[in-house]
């Protein structure tokens, strides 16, 4: 449900409050700095109401699932062809089969996934920030 707010239009903060907001064509994103959450808010006929941007996880889960896979061939491949893994990679463990997978592994999968994606949350929010900044500075 969406959410009234003032008649006035958002202005961005200098990102010291709660929320940074970017211009977009229907309106403004609006980034909840606290929560991570992103809203759509845009003027309606009784003022502004921000919407809550809905969040597809299976998509975003599919996809680290691909890249995994992706990332997994390559390294064989890489390997198969007698070349050293570039700084910082590390040759992946032979694959177990379903019924040899021990409870600790999929704990290790699971934070190797909160970490990813952590990191991609913070270059999206760090994206974000550079780009009001840059709003700013024309503006």
């Amino acid at each position: 449900m969406p959410v009234l707010a003032d008649d006035a239009p958002p202005v961005p903060d200098g990102g010291e409050g709660r929320y940074t907001f970017s211009k977009v064509p229907d309106g403004y994103l609006r980034l909840d700095t606290q929560t991570g959450e992103v809203s759509v808010c845009n003027q309606r006929s009784v003022g502004w109401a921000c919407q809550l941007v809905p969040e597809d996880r299976a998509v975003l889960e599919n996809e680290i699932a691909r890249l995994r896979r992706e990332n997994a061939t390559l390294k064989k491949d890489i390997l198969a062809r007698g070349l050293p893994l570039p700084g910082g990679a590390v040759a992946d463990a032979p694959t177990a089969r379903d019924g040899d997978r021990s409870e600790s592994d999929g704990e290790a999968d699971l934070d190797r996934v909160i970490t990813l994606v952590s990191r991609m949350w913070h270059r999206i929010v760090d994206a974000i920030a550079q780009a009001q900044r840059q709003v700013l500075k024309k503006s």
